[in-house]
């Protein structure tokens, strides 16, 4: 049996260098004969590269090649990736992925394409790099309904927060340093708004509720705009800031899903993870909260969740996983606006007592947080929960309070 992969950057080649390096092992999990790797697809050139005789430059000659059975997909990007795993899935060949984009907007389309063929769409490294959580939700927590998924699922923005909490660096300073780590691209935004972490969680949503989740229905922000002040304050009322990816069962068949920053109090486990490591917390009705830790991308983990894929395609040759989710619907995912929560606020006044006083008045007791240097007319505090749109709007209407930050507090 014949193995190809599409596209040569850090995953590619990575996947590459495991296949060769742990061969005889992989063959003999695959429970193949054989299982050789036969083209490299790329349209730039590496001349001097090990593998130098397996590159090609043309998609047809994997399409038509009726020897390779399992393709590896790593070029990234919704353009051609789509249009190439269609054509394949369709030409009878298993594809096994790790693009996040790829799976978050064409996943369901895919899964039908794979089923009506009889093959399969894999993509454990699409969510997590090396931490294994599709293959665990799919079979480990099957019996299990599971009611709430949470993660940090982004290493470039937990980094950049862990600099700032640890080492009091601003956003720009923590940024620049994730940059010259190779943490962050040239381009962060799809790292620091969110963007990435919107399309697993989309992914992880689809597999535990059984409906595709878009990555346009779900609210999301990014950590642009956290300052050291609130990193401060939160730090004083016992929690950290980290970006979540968020999603919930609803009553009425319907989810809740959102990406935006958030408190997490200091006795959580996702409070505790730091750098570039990413946690996932699965909270199932039967097995209670369970935590998936580890290092969510770099590219021998994420090459490790490939590769394990591609031995999952090879026992499976000609037939079909039961595996995947159904098609969304109008609606699925309900106004974040519309759901309790509580409020971590920062705020400038006119006069600290006065305001404070009348915050109570309009949203309830609230408890006020401090930090060293703070001026008389900065007050920052925790509101207890109530409907997102109505705190907002009691907020709003408090004379003398000019919200600067606001950011959700969780109960992970």
């Amino acid at each position: 049996m014949y193995v190809a992969v599409m596209g040569y950057g850090t995953v590619g080649s990575g996947v590459v260098e495991v296949f060769n390096k742990n061969h005889e092992s992989i063959v003999r999990r695959s429970t193949q004969p054989s299982l050789e790797l036969k083209y490299i697809l790329d349209l730039r050139d590496f001349p001097g590269d090990e593998n130098e005789e397996k590159f090609i430059k043309d998609f047809n000659i994997i399409l038509h090649d009726d020897e390779v059975k399992i393709v590896v997909e790593t070029m990234g990007g919704l353009h051609p990736a789509f249009e190439f795993v269609s054509q394949l899935l369709c030409a009878g060949k298993s594809v096994v992925t790790s693009n996040k984009e790829l799976v978050a907007a064409k996943g369901y389309e895919l899964l039908q394409m794979a089923q009506e063929h009889n093959v399969n769409f894999l993509f454990e490294a699409s969510v997590g790099g090396g931490i294994p959580i599709i293959r665990p939700i799919t079979q480990c927590l099957a019996a299990n309904e599971i009611d709430e998924i949470a993660g940090i699922l982004n290493g470039t923005t937990n980094f950049i927060l862990t600099m700032m909490i640890e080492k009091n660096m601003t956003f720009s300073d923590a940024l620049k340093l994730a940059q010259d780590n190779g943490y962050a691209e040239k381009d962060p935004t799809a790292d620091v708004e969110g963007h990435d972490a919107c399309r697993k969680i989309c992914i992880l949503a689809s597999l535990c509720f059984g409906k595709h989740v878009y990555p346009e229905s779900v609210h999301t922000e990014g950590i642009s705009g956290i300052a050291l002040e609130d990193v401060a304050y939160v730090q004083s009322g016992g929690g950290v800031i980290k970006l979540l990816g968020c999603a919930k069962r609803q009553p009425g068949g319907k989810i809740s899903a959102i990406v935006s920053p958030a408190v997490v109090q200091n006795g959580s486990q996702l409070a505790s993870v730091r750098d570039v490591f990413n946690a996932i917390l699965v909270r199932g009705d039967a097995i209670g909260d369970v935590v998936f830790y580890g290092r969510g991308a770099g590219k021998l983990p994420t090459a490790s969740a490939v590769v394990a894929d591609v031995i999952d395609c090879a026992k499976h040759v000609q037939r079909k996983k039961a595996f995947g989710w159904g098609p969304s619907e109008e609606n699925y995912v309900v106004d974040y606006r519309t759901l309790p929560v509580a409020l971590y606020v920062r705020a400038e006044v006119n006069n600290r007592e006065e305001t404070l006083a009348a915050v109570r008045e309009a949203v309830g007791e609230v408890r006020v947080l401090s930090r060293e240097g703070a001026p008389e007319n900065e007050v920052a505090f925790f509101t207890e929960t109530d409907v997102e749109q109505t705190l907002c709007d009691k907020l709003a209407a408090v004379p003398g309070l000019h919200v600067r930050s606001q950011i959700r507090i969780t109960d992970y």
